[in-house]
């Protein structure tokens, strides 16, 4: 079986990353995040495929086709119940890979190919999961298109022009859901080759570890097969046993009730909220009374992860050895959970300070705090070691 799988030119790939690739022995549980995460993307397609033999692009009768679904279909009920819960523990678990690589310091300069690529991926998927939300033409999710939509206005001249394209005329529409649908069909599949991409980038380039150390004469390593497979099949299957705890006893906890309403394009909600893995940027977006600035705040949530490579200044990766950064940083995710429970709250005082406050520090932490910390400690390491290999020098030429 060994020769097979190293003599075939096609298992010899497959053998190369899965099997005798070489990892470092102190790799902990939060490396299983990208191994649950491919999981995870392989049920979203399959349960995907299957809601899409049946769901209905038409603006009067999408609703009724989920309706159909779920009380009709033989265990219709499961697979929409696993497609909606998936995609919410898709995008947890994405959170806690990235939350895992600012603190371990997988986005340095070395790595920047994987950490690009990573960061397109979660465009994607917000993108994927906005259109799949759409989809269900439940009294959220009509209005949820009519408000992300209407941000694409404010592009000079042609904004307008792109929503009535994407409308396929000057309201939603047959059109629109027509093209939500191929969208959110194709768009899967262009995250499963940006992963393989990521996959192949992080093979080349080599990963990062809980000691931040980048020199192989410093590490011992294993295999990844079994050492590794084993770990990762355990964290595949307590996210398994999470979605199935979900799916059986509380298959609403993170969906909307307002959802379960048809569309009425007659009555707007009292208060208009996406899904839950996305209420941190909707928050920033509302958080400020222009709509040119609030859109660019939305879109600098994103795009300031690009410039952390170039704004990482010091010479220490992991956050294991930096008490500084470590602090603040944990503050960073504590203001991220805040301001995902206020992009759900109502848009008045003192809601709306709140979440300015939050999406400032979400600036200043990765504007000024970020490059600013790593300076200092860069410098204090620096110093320290002057200060103590000078002595020893000293010591040994005078012995």
């Amino acid at each position: 079986m060994n020769r097979l799988l190293k003599r075939d030119s096609i298992l010899s790939i497959i053998n190369n990353y899965a099997y005798d690739s070489l990892l470092p022995i102190n790799l902990t549980y939060l490396y299983n995040f990208g191994s649950i995460l491919a999981g995870i993307l392989i049920i979203q397609i399959l349960s995907g495929f299957f809601l899409a033999s049946y769901y209905v692009a038409d603006i009067t009768l999408a609703f009724e086709s989920i309706e159909y679904i779920m009380r009709e279909v033989p265990y219709g009920y499961i697979i929409r119940y696993i497609h909606a819960n998936g995609a919410a523990l898709f995008f947890i678990t994405v959170y806690l890979h990235i939350a895992r690589t600012l603190i371990y310091g997988s986005y340095t300069k070395q790595r920047i190919i994987t950490w690009y690529i990573g960061i397109i991926i979660l465009l994607v998927m917000i993108i994927t999961a906005f259109l799949g939300y759409s989809l269900v033409m439940g009294q959220m999710s009509y209005w949820a298109i009519a408000v992300i939509t209407n941000i694409l206005t404010v592009i000079p001249y042609i904004g307008k022009n792109i929503v009535e394209f994407i409308y396929g005329g000057y309201n939603i529409g047959n059109a629109t859901l027509t093209r939500f649908y191929a969208a959110h069909y194709l768009l899967p599949m262009i995250i499963g080759v940006l992963a393989i991409l990521h996959l192949i980038a992080l093979h080349n380039k080599g990963g990062s570890n809980p000691l931040g150390i980048n020199t192989v004469r410093s590490l011992s390593l294993r295999n990844f097969n079994p050492y590794y497979t084993i770990k990762d099949i355990y964290g595949i299957i307590l996210v398994v046993f999470i979605l199935l705890l979900l799916l059986f006893f509380y298959p609403n906890l993170l969906g909307h009730t307002d959802n379960y309403i048809q569309a009425n394009p007659l009555l707007t909600p009292t208060h208009i909220s996406p899904e839950f893995y996305l209420l941190y940027y909707y928050m920033g977006l509302r958080s400020i009374p222009n709509k040119l600035l609030g859109v660019l705040t939305l879109l600098g949530f994103i795009l300031i992860l690009f410039l952390l490579p170039w704004l990482h200044k010091g010479i220490i990766n992991s956050s294991k050895f930096r008490p500084i950064f470590k602090l603040f940083l944990f503050i960073f995710f504590f203001n991220f959970l805040f301001g995902t429970y206020l992009g759900g709250t109502v848009v008045e005082e003192p809601f709306i300070t709140l979440g300015r406050l939050s999406t400032i520090y979400y600036y200043i932490f990765f504007l000024v705090l970020f490059p600013f910390i790593s300076l200092i400690e860069t410098f204090c390491f620096i110093f320290l070691q002057i200060h103590t290999i000078t002595p020893i020098y000293n010591s040994k030429h005078y012995l």
